[in-house]
Protein backbone atom coordinates (compact mmCIF):
# COMPACT_ATOMS: atom_id res chain seq x y z
CA UNK A 1 0.00 0.00 0.00
CA UNK A 2 1.47 3.00 -0.65
CA UNK A 3 2.35 6.00 1.71
CA UNK A 4 0.40 8.99 2.21
CA UNK A 5 2.77 11.30 2.42
CA UNK A 6 3.43 14.17 0.22
CA UNK A 7 7.01 12.70 -1.37
CA UNK A 8 4.84 9.98 -2.68
CA UNK A 9 3.23 11.25 -5.40
CA UNK A 10 4.78 11.30 -8.46
CA UNK A 11 2.35 12.06 -10.87
CA UNK A 12 -0.64 13.87 -8.67
CA UNK A 13 -3.88 14.42 -10.40
CA UNK A 14 -7.27 15.98 -8.99
CA UNK A 15 -10.66 15.03 -10.27
CA UNK A 16 -13.00 17.95 -10.38
CA UNK A 17 -16.78 18.57 -11.52
CA UNK A 18 -17.60 20.02 -14.59
CA UNK A 19 -17.29 22.82 -15.44
CA UNK A 20 -15.06 23.72 -13.22
CA UNK A 21 -12.22 21.38 -14.23
CA UNK A 22 -12.13 22.05 -17.74
CA UNK A 23 -11.88 26.27 -17.32
CA UNK A 24 -8.99 25.79 -15.42
CA UNK A 25 -7.33 23.57 -17.95
CA UNK A 26 -8.08 26.24 -20.10
CA UNK A 27 -6.19 28.81 -18.30
CA UNK A 28 -9.74 31.14 -17.33
CA UNK A 29 -9.66 30.05 -13.64
CA UNK A 30 -6.54 30.50 -12.06
CA UNK A 31 -7.40 29.77 -7.94
CA UNK A 32 -8.14 26.63 -6.99
CA UNK A 33 -10.09 26.82 -3.85
CA UNK A 34 -10.29 24.19 -0.89
CA UNK A 35 -10.60 23.76 2.39
CA UNK A 36 -7.76 22.22 2.86
CA UNK A 37 -3.94 23.71 1.86
CA UNK A 38 -2.06 22.02 -1.06
CA UNK A 39 -0.24 18.95 -0.44
CA UNK A 40 2.38 19.54 -3.79
CA UNK A 41 3.95 22.00 -5.92
CA UNK A 42 4.51 21.72 -8.98
CA UNK A 43 2.36 19.84 -12.20
CA UNK A 44 -0.79 18.79 -11.35
CA UNK A 45 -3.20 16.96 -13.61
CA UNK A 46 -6.90 17.70 -13.50
CA UNK A 47 -9.37 14.81 -14.36
CA UNK A 48 -13.17 15.71 -14.67
CA UNK A 49 -15.28 13.68 -12.46
CA UNK A 50 -18.70 11.38 -14.40
CA UNK A 51 -21.53 13.94 -13.41
CA UNK A 52 -22.69 16.23 -16.65
CA UNK A 53 -23.02 19.93 -15.97
CA UNK A 54 -26.24 21.39 -16.16
CA UNK A 55 -26.78 24.26 -18.25
CA UNK A 56 -27.71 26.58 -15.38
CA UNK A 57 -24.39 25.79 -13.84
CA UNK A 58 -22.52 26.40 -16.85
CA UNK A 59 -24.26 29.53 -17.65
CA UNK A 60 -23.37 30.72 -13.38
CA UNK A 61 -19.57 29.99 -14.07
CA UNK A 62 -19.21 31.35 -17.62
CA UNK A 63 -20.82 34.91 -16.54
CA UNK A 64 -18.70 35.16 -13.22
CA UNK A 65 -15.47 34.89 -15.40
CA UNK A 66 -16.84 37.33 -17.76
CA UNK A 67 -17.44 39.80 -14.93
CA UNK A 68 -14.35 39.24 -13.02
CA UNK A 69 -12.18 39.27 -16.53
CA UNK A 70 -13.45 43.04 -17.31
CA UNK A 71 -12.57 44.42 -13.69
CA UNK A 72 -8.93 43.87 -15.77
CA UNK A 73 -10.41 45.28 -19.27
CA UNK A 74 -10.92 41.54 -20.41
CA UNK A 75 -14.15 41.55 -22.31
CA UNK A 76 -13.51 38.62 -24.99
CA UNK A 77 -13.05 35.77 -23.31
CA UNK A 78 -13.42 32.30 -25.34
CA UNK A 79 -14.89 29.27 -23.09
CA UNK A 80 -14.82 25.75 -24.50
CA UNK A 81 -17.12 24.68 -26.64
CA UNK A 82 -17.75 21.48 -24.63
CA UNK A 83 -17.08 20.25 -20.79
CA UNK A 84 -16.30 16.57 -21.26
CA UNK A 85 -17.04 14.24 -17.86
CA UNK A 86 -15.08 11.33 -17.10
CA UNK A 87 -11.33 12.50 -18.95
CA UNK A 88 -8.42 13.15 -18.14
CA UNK A 89 -8.44 17.04 -19.73
CA UNK A 90 -4.41 18.30 -19.29
CA UNK A 91 -3.27 19.50 -16.21
CA UNK A 92 -1.20 23.24 -14.42
CA UNK A 93 1.53 24.00 -12.31
CA UNK A 94 1.00 24.74 -8.53
CA UNK A 95 3.15 27.35 -7.76
CA UNK A 96 1.73 28.00 -4.42
CA UNK A 97 -0.93 28.04 -1.86
CA UNK A 98 -2.29 30.72 0.33
CA UNK A 99 -5.19 32.04 2.58
CA UNK A 100 -7.94 33.81 1.13
CA UNK A 101 -7.47 37.19 3.37
CA UNK A 102 -3.72 36.83 1.54
CA UNK A 103 -5.07 37.07 -1.87
CA UNK A 104 -7.82 39.59 -1.22
CA UNK A 105 -4.71 41.49 0.20
CA UNK A 106 -2.55 40.74 -2.64
CA UNK A 107 -1.59 43.90 -4.40
CA UNK A 108 1.23 41.98 -6.57
CA UNK A 109 -1.96 40.26 -8.69
CA UNK A 110 -4.42 41.55 -10.85
CA UNK A 111 -7.91 42.44 -9.35
CA UNK A 112 -9.67 39.92 -10.88
CA UNK A 113 -7.66 37.04 -9.34
CA UNK A 114 -8.11 38.44 -5.84
CA UNK A 115 -12.27 38.26 -5.99
CA UNK A 116 -11.70 34.50 -7.94
CA UNK A 117 -10.64 33.52 -4.30
CA UNK A 118 -13.50 32.45 -1.95
CA UNK A 119 -12.42 29.86 -0.16
CA UNK A 120 -10.02 28.98 2.78
CA UNK A 121 -7.13 27.43 1.10
CA UNK A 122 -6.35 29.41 -2.50
CA UNK A 123 -4.22 27.12 -4.61
CA UNK A 124 -2.33 29.60 -7.17
CA UNK A 125 -2.69 27.51 -10.66
CA UNK A 126 0.18 28.71 -13.76
CA UNK A 127 1.07 27.27 -16.98
CA UNK A 128 -2.28 25.32 -17.88
CA UNK A 129 -2.18 22.64 -20.71
CA UNK A 130 -4.85 20.61 -22.12
CA UNK A 131 -5.19 17.34 -23.82
CA UNK A 132 -5.34 17.49 -27.39
CA UNK A 133 -7.57 14.09 -26.83
CA UNK A 134 -9.06 13.80 -23.20
CA UNK A 135 -7.97 10.50 -22.09
CA UNK A 136 -11.20 8.25 -20.57
CA UNK A 137 -10.33 7.30 -17.23
CA UNK A 138 -11.88 6.59 -13.72
CA UNK A 139 -11.18 9.23 -10.92
CA UNK A 140 -10.72 9.23 -7.12
CA UNK A 141 -10.99 10.99 -4.05
CA UNK A 142 -8.57 13.85 -3.19
CA UNK A 143 -4.68 14.34 -4.83
CA UNK A 144 -3.93 10.73 -5.88
CA UNK A 145 -0.94 9.75 -8.32
CA UNK A 146 -2.05 9.08 -12.11
CA UNK A 147 -1.18 5.54 -13.54
CA UNK A 148 2.03 5.11 -15.26
CA UNK A 149 0.80 4.20 -18.69
CA UNK A 150 -1.62 6.73 -18.30
CA UNK A 151 0.81 9.22 -17.76
CA UNK A 152 2.98 8.16 -20.44
CA UNK A 153 0.28 8.47 -23.18
CA UNK A 154 -0.76 11.82 -21.68
CA UNK A 155 2.57 13.80 -21.53
CA UNK A 156 2.65 13.51 -25.28
CA UNK A 157 -0.77 14.58 -26.11
CA UNK A 158 -0.55 17.68 -24.53
CA UNK A 159 -0.78 21.46 -26.14
CA UNK A 160 0.06 24.66 -24.82
CA UNK A 161 -2.85 27.01 -23.91
CA UNK A 162 -2.82 31.05 -24.50
CA UNK A 163 -4.73 32.28 -20.78
CA UNK A 164 -6.88 35.12 -21.68
CA UNK A 165 -5.04 36.81 -19.05
CA UNK A 166 -0.87 35.94 -18.49
CA UNK A 167 -0.86 36.02 -14.45
CA UNK A 168 2.51 34.78 -12.37
CA UNK A 169 2.62 34.13 -8.76
CA UNK A 170 5.87 36.13 -7.04
CA UNK A 171 7.84 33.76 -4.77
CA UNK A 172 8.42 35.26 -1.55
CA UNK A 173 11.78 33.33 -1.59
CA UNK A 174 12.78 32.24 -5.23
CA UNK A 175 15.29 29.62 -3.94
CA UNK A 176 12.29 27.52 -2.11
CA UNK A 177 9.47 26.39 -4.25
CA UNK A 178 7.21 26.36 -1.11
CA UNK A 179 7.58 29.68 0.12
CA UNK A 180 4.44 30.84 -1.20
CA UNK A 181 2.62 29.23 2.13
CA UNK A 182 -0.37 29.90 3.64
CA UNK A 183 0.77 32.90 6.53
CA UNK A 184 3.37 33.29 4.41
CA UNK A 185 2.06 36.49 2.86
CA UNK A 186 0.07 37.56 6.29
CA UNK A 187 2.75 40.55 7.37
CA UNK A 188 1.78 41.99 3.66
CA UNK A 189 -1.49 41.61 4.50
CA UNK A 190 -2.18 43.25 7.77
CA UNK A 191 -0.31 46.26 5.98
CA UNK A 192 -2.66 46.13 3.10
CA UNK A 193 -6.52 47.56 3.84
CA UNK A 194 -8.93 45.06 1.05
CA UNK A 195 -10.06 47.02 -1.29
CA UNK A 196 -13.50 49.15 -0.44
CA UNK A 197 -14.36 50.00 -3.80
CA UNK A 198 -18.51 48.98 -4.44
CA UNK A 199 -18.88 46.17 -6.76
CA UNK A 200 -21.25 46.97 -10.21
CA UNK A 201 -24.54 45.22 -9.44
CA UNK A 202 -23.61 42.58 -12.07
CA UNK A 203 -20.51 41.55 -10.80
CA UNK A 204 -22.46 40.98 -7.10
CA UNK A 205 -24.42 38.59 -9.38
CA UNK A 206 -22.46 36.68 -10.84
CA UNK A 207 -20.55 36.13 -7.65
CA UNK A 208 -23.59 34.93 -6.32
CA UNK A 209 -24.42 33.02 -9.03
CA UNK A 210 -21.87 31.31 -8.96
CA UNK A 211 -21.38 30.44 -5.23
CA UNK A 212 -24.98 28.72 -6.03
CA UNK A 213 -23.48 26.37 -8.22
CA UNK A 214 -21.27 25.28 -5.75
CA UNK A 215 -24.05 24.96 -3.31
CA UNK A 216 -25.57 21.90 -5.21
CA UNK A 217 -22.35 20.03 -4.33
CA UNK A 218 -21.41 20.94 -0.86
CA UNK A 219 -25.49 20.10 0.33
CA UNK A 220 -25.23 16.34 -0.94
CA UNK A 221 -21.43 16.73 0.35
CA UNK A 222 -23.09 17.66 4.25
CA UNK A 223 -25.67 15.08 4.45
CA UNK A 224 -22.74 12.39 3.97
CA UNK A 225 -20.62 13.60 6.05
CA UNK A 226 -23.20 14.19 8.53
CA UNK A 227 -24.24 10.67 8.91
CA UNK A 228 -20.84 9.74 8.94
CA UNK A 229 -19.47 11.88 11.73
CA UNK A 230 -22.48 10.56 14.34
CA UNK A 231 -20.12 8.71 16.99
CA UNK A 232 -16.93 10.37 16.59
CA UNK A 233 -15.30 12.62 19.33
CA UNK A 234 -17.10 15.51 19.07
CA UNK A 235 -14.21 17.55 20.04
CA UNK A 236 -12.73 16.90 16.06
CA UNK A 237 -13.90 19.84 14.04
CA UNK A 238 -15.62 18.57 10.80
CA UNK A 239 -12.63 20.95 8.65
CA UNK A 240 -9.80 19.87 10.80
CA UNK A 241 -10.48 16.00 10.21
CA UNK A 242 -7.06 13.73 10.37
CA UNK A 243 -4.87 14.70 8.04
CA UNK A 244 -5.92 11.67 5.53
CA UNK A 245 -9.51 13.38 5.00
CA UNK A 246 -7.17 16.17 3.21
CA UNK A 247 -4.49 14.67 1.75
CA UNK A 248 -5.31 11.35 0.18
CA UNK A 249 -2.38 10.46 -1.68
CA UNK A 250 -1.84 6.98 -2.32
CA UNK A 251 -1.13 4.84 -5.64
CA UNK A 252 -4.35 3.74 -7.21
CA UNK A 253 -3.04 0.66 -8.37
CA UNK A 254 -1.90 -0.25 -5.33
CA UNK A 255 -5.36 -0.49 -3.80
CA UNK A 256 -7.35 -2.88 -6.40
CA UNK A 257 -9.24 -5.87 -4.43
CA UNK A 258 -8.85 -3.59 -1.12
CA UNK A 259 -12.25 -3.51 1.43
CA UNK A 260 -10.42 -1.72 4.37
CA UNK A 261 -9.37 1.40 2.34
CA UNK A 262 -12.46 3.08 2.61
CA UNK A 263 -13.19 3.02 6.42
CA UNK A 264 -9.53 4.48 6.94
CA UNK A 265 -10.35 7.61 4.87
CA UNK A 266 -8.12 6.26 2.81
CA UNK A 267 -8.85 6.63 -1.39
CA UNK A 268 -10.77 4.20 -2.67
CA UNK A 269 -11.23 3.07 -6.19
CA UNK A 270 -14.64 3.61 -7.65
CA UNK A 271 -17.31 0.96 -9.17
CA UNK A 272 -19.55 1.65 -12.02
CA UNK A 273 -22.30 2.18 -8.80
CA UNK A 274 -19.99 4.24 -6.11
CA UNK A 275 -19.37 6.66 -9.23
CA UNK A 276 -22.43 8.58 -8.20
CA UNK A 277 -21.28 8.62 -4.37
CA UNK A 278 -17.94 9.71 -5.53
CA UNK A 279 -19.80 12.47 -7.42
CA UNK A 280 -20.95 14.32 -4.65
CA UNK A 281 -18.11 13.72 -2.76
CA UNK A 282 -15.19 15.01 -4.59
CA UNK A 283 -16.59 18.46 -4.38
CA UNK A 284 -17.67 20.56 -2.43
CA UNK A 285 -17.62 24.60 -2.01
CA UNK A 286 -16.74 24.73 -5.96
CA UNK A 287 -18.08 27.90 -6.24
CA UNK A 288 -15.60 30.20 -7.42
CA UNK A 289 -12.58 28.87 -6.26
CA UNK A 290 -13.03 24.57 -5.65
CA UNK A 291 -13.99 22.18 -3.80
CA UNK A 292 -13.82 20.29 -0.18
CA UNK A 293 -13.46 16.34 -0.39
CA UNK A 294 -14.45 13.99 2.53
CA UNK A 295 -14.51 10.49 2.19
CA UNK A 296 -17.67 8.27 0.97
CA UNK A 297 -20.38 7.33 3.31
CA UNK A 298 -20.04 3.44 3.25
CA UNK A 299 -19.25 0.91 -0.05
CA UNK A 300 -22.10 -0.44 -1.77
CA UNK A 301 -22.07 -4.69 -2.17
CA UNK A 302 -20.08 -5.59 -4.72
CA UNK A 303 -22.42 -6.61 -7.45
CA UNK A 304 -22.08 -10.31 -7.23
CA UNK A 305 -23.06 -10.46 -3.96
CA UNK A 306 -26.33 -7.76 -4.39
CA UNK A 307 -27.16 -10.41 -7.67
CA UNK A 308 -27.02 -13.52 -5.08
CA UNK A 309 -29.11 -11.79 -2.24
CA UNK A 310 -31.63 -11.01 -5.32
CA UNK A 311 -31.80 -14.69 -6.30
CA UNK A 312 -31.85 -15.97 -2.77
CA UNK A 313 -35.11 -14.18 -2.37
CA UNK A 314 -36.59 -15.52 -5.27
CA UNK A 315 -39.94 -17.66 -4.65
CA UNK A 316 -41.49 -20.44 -6.66
CA UNK A 317 -44.08 -19.67 -8.60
Amino acid sequence: MGSRGSGNLRNPCLTMHQPWASLLVYGIKRIEGRSWPSPIRGRLWIHAASKVPDPETIKAMEDFYREIYSVNGITDLKFPEHYPVSRLLGCVEVVGCIRCDELACWEEVPEGVRLEGQTDFCWLCEKPQKLVIPMEMRGYQGVYNLERKLFDAAVRGLCHVDSPLLVRFPLPDPRDRFSLKPGSLIAQSSRTKVSEVEKPPSLSAAIAGARAAATQFSKKESTHQNNRDQGRDASTSSVGREPHNRFTQLDARSLKGSDKTAQNGFLVPCSNQQQNQLDSAVHSNHGIGGTTHRDLNRQSQPPSKIFASALRGLKPA
